[in-house]
């Protein structure tokens, strides 16, 4: 079963999705949120493996939301849906860590899908959205290089000093494998496969201080 966790400042739009999901047989609705910070509170209470997250709400923005889950639980996936479909609003989604971006008339079957997805920790866009990203990208919207989280360069500094992922966790108070997460990310990002070569790239990029 995947786990999914329903963060909207609406009820009735809650209770909607919740309806158009409970009715696949491998997704569960294990709780709902408000706000940007209760979704915070919500996912460490529950544990859910896709959080479904509402970009702008009164009570908390769900762009800031999602890069503070980024840093407490990356192995949680965002899936952001909204009615909003901005270039502002997507770069800001796509910046904070969200593993896709949805509009709010997506169909019952393709949100189920996105969520199935989601999960697996692929990108999740739609059609109307990828051409809008793809536009930013000609014209040269997309940033240059990957920028590591506060949080990945701390453990990829320690890391470099030698210690193991259980050493990392202790010095950050954080388990080991929430350390392997952050390592296996810091490594996509710069597109390599082992920690001497990921401090070398961030070294060479000046993500982190030489010696």
């Amino acid at each position: 079963m995947i786990k999914v966790l329903l963060v909207d400042d609406h009820p009735v739009v809650r209770e909607g999705i919740r309806g158009m999901l409970e009715a696949e047989p491998d997704l569960a609705i294990v709780g709902e949120a408000a706000s940007g910070p209760e979704a915070v509170a919500r996912v460490a209470e529950l544990g859910p493996d896709v959080v479904l997250m509402d970009l702008r709400m009164p009570g908390g923005d769900g762009a800031e939301a999602t890069a503070r889950l980024r840093e407490e639980a990356p192995e949680v996936h965002v899936l952001v849906l909204t009615t909003y479909d901005t270039d502002r609003d997507i770069l800001r989604a796509v910046e904070a860590g969200a593993t896709g971006y949805l509009l709010k008339d997506t169909p019952r079957a393709e949100l189920a899908e996105s969520v199935r997805s989601a999960a697996r920790g692929e990108t999740v866009l739609s059609g109307r959205l990828a051409g809008k990203v793809l536009t930013g990208m000609r014209r040269g919207q997309e940033p240059e290089s990957p920028v590591l989280s506060p949080r990945e360069t701390e453990v990829l500094r320690l890391a470099a000093e030698g210690r193991t992922n259980a050493a990392v966790g202790r010095a950050l108070h954080i388990s080991a494998t929430t350390v392997k997460t952050h390592l296996m990310r810091v490594y996509e990002k710069l597109g390599v496969s082992d920690r001497t070569a990921a401090v070398s790239q961030a070294i060479r990029r000046g993500l982190l201080p030489e010696g």
